[in-house]
């Protein structure tokens, strides 16, 4: 049986074989005919092919000069970085693509620098759109005090992503142009990435999360921010992850989906911090000297470095003080000079009131007794000492 069916194959073999071997002799006697015949023009066309090539390698050679000057800022660089990723494969298949175009080369020829043609070009835009769309992302992750460690881990996986994205694209290009039905092939690949998807939902939610934080920038880190009841600095920011020291000390790690659904506040560059001081003076305090007042805080405000005065005015009367509202800005984004001219606002107007006169309320409470017809009496006994000290018995010897 064996031998039967090697018997029965080996004709099929050899007509294949004989069939390759026709293949190419014809396509050396169609290459050696259309070279014989019209051997001018493929001067010519090699002649415009060859400055083809040295054009664009001059570009790739220009790409190189942009991403080594810094002064030219971010999009040049991402621009020349693309350029200098041209392979010189391309380089080639472009100028016999348009040399096989122009001379008029035979059908196998054609043929097959068409098919090189499209593997070089589906190649080449692969690797200009992966360096692009990376190169826009790092720009966008780095373009702090950070540098590149910005979501180091979060661009590793970035760029994973973004280069099986750009070569499966360029794959399925390429089996279409060759005739392959990919309609299958494409279907596969969508089922595969919505089972992964669903499989992964947590990791993409927190990749996307940090995604949103390259481009949208709500906080960088070194900037403070506040959600909740927490208060602290970012240190890092990660694929999935942020961390914040707290103004307590310890480290605050959230998950970049929980950090970006709260209400964040970015305190880092605020560049007006309002103040907002609450003054209780006595009930004894005479009004003119209460009509003075928000002129002598106005003069203290304003003689403070980088405060603006807003307002102050009388606003409440209180359980036990006249309420007085004041109202300035600080202009500076730091934090500490905030802190810092508040301070020295409040010991000015301290030592102000205290020259005037002027005393700080405090919550106090008088208490009064009465008689049983309403009168006001003493809660204590208002006779002498000796008066109401009991009279002692004299005694009998």
């Amino acid at each position: 049986m064996s031998k039967t069916g090697n018997a029965a194959d080996s004709p099929n073999d050899n007509g294949a074989l004989i069939q390759s071997a026709a293949d190419a002799h014809l396509f050396w006697n169609q290459t050696f005919a259309w070279i014989s015949s019209h051997y001018l023009n493929i001067v010519i066309a090699c002649a415009v092919g060859a400055v083809i090539i040295a054009v664009l390698y001059g570009l790739r050679m220009l790409g190189g000069r942009l991403c080594r000057r810094e002064h030219l800022g971010h999009w040049p660089r991402i621009i020349g970085r693309a350029i200098t990723r041209t392979n010189l494969f391309f380089i080639v298949m472009l100028s016999a693509k348009i040399v096989s175009g122009y001379a008029a080369a035979p059908k196998m020829v054609d043929d097959t620098v068409r098919f090189l043609f499209i593997v070089a070009a589906a190649v080449q835009a692969a690797l200009w759109v992966r360096e692009l769309v990376i190169g826009i992302v790092e720009h966008r992750a780095g373009d702090d005090e950070g540098g590149a460690s910005t979501l180091a881990s979060a661009i590793g996986i970035i760029r994973l992503l973004v280069t099986s994205a750009c070569f499966i694209v360029a794959m399925l290009v390429i089996l279409d142009n060759v005739g392959v039905n990919i309609t299958g092939l494409v279907a596969s690949l969508g089922i595969g990435g919505i089972a992964i998807g669903l499989a992964a939902q947590g990791i993409f939610s927190d990749l996307f999360a940090s995604l949103a934080i390259i481009f949208d920038r709500p906080f960088r880190r070194g900037d403070t921010v506040r959600w909740d009841q927490t208060i602290g600095t970012v240190e890092g920011i990660g694929m999935k992850t942020t961390r914040v020291r707290a103004t307590t000390g310890e480290e605050v790690v959230i998950s970049n989906t929980n950090l970006l659904n709260k209400e964040l506040h970015n305190l880092a560059h605020t560049m007006r911090r309002r103040a907002t001081l609450m003054l209780g003076v006595t009930y004894q305090t005479p009004p003119d000297v209460c009509r003075r007042i928000p002129e002598m805080v106005k003069a203290i405000v304003t003689r403070q470095e980088k405060s603006a005065f807003i307002h102050c005015f009388m606003i409440n009367f209180g359980a036990s003080s006249l309420d007085f509202e004041l109202l300035f800005d600080v202009i500076d984004e730091d934090a500490e000079v905030f802190n810092r001219v508040r301070h020295e606002v409040c010991i000015t107007i301290l030592e102000t009131f205290a020259s005037e006169g002027i005393e700080f309320a405090y919550p106090t409470q008088t208490s009064f007794t009465a008689a049983p017809d309403g009168t006001a009496v003493m809660p204590y006994p208002t006779g002498s000492l000796a008066e109401r000290r009991p009279a002692r018995k004299k005694s009998t010897a």
